[in-house]
């Protein structure tokens, strides 16, 4: 399935919305271990050029940000500048997170907090995990947020 369908809810083949203008997306991209948003410049460029808004984070002690690692001690500080981004959305504001390596965790953290402001998730060879085992918070996040795994930009 092609990705625009993915993202746009489109299970059709037919070209019925050719006249229609294409929805732009806003794209939130979170690097792994050891990098800052600068990483993403070459996908960010290509997005932007498309059309579409994108947002690159630098998380705690990461790319920029000047604070000292020795200063943050949990994943929650960590993560802090992405979390603080997604809650300040406004209500019906919908995001696409993308996450590479240890960026998966950040992107899984997103999404079981605010679920609601996610349209997508996207893990490009990236860390998934499962935040706890509830079948109800999962059915939830099902029904809430599309994730797509392996994708590889070419």
């Amino acid at each position: 399935m092609e990705i625009r369908k993915i993202m746009s809810g489109s299970n059709s083949n037919d070209n019925n919305n050719n006249n229609k203008e294409e929805q732009q997306f806003h794209f939130v991209l979170i690097h792994g271990a050891g990098h800052g948003g600068w990483c993403w410049y070459k996908i960010r460029t290509l997005l932007e050029a498309a059309g579409h808004k994108v947002t690159c984070l630098d998380l705690k002690c990461s790319g920029i940000d000047p604070t000292d690692f020795n200063t943050v001690f949990t994943f929650a500080d960590y993560n802090q500048p992405l979390t603080s981004f997604i809650s300040s959305l406004p209500p019906n504001h919908k995001v696409i997170v993308v996450g590479h390596s240890a960026g998966g965790k950040s992107v899984t953290d997103v999404i079981h907090k605010f679920a609601d402001k996610v349209h997508i998730a996207i893990y490009v060879a990236a860390i998934m995990i499962n935040i706890g085992n509830s079948s109800s918070t999962n059915e939830y996040l099902s029904k809430q947020v599309k994730i797509i795994c392996s994708v590889y930009f070419i």
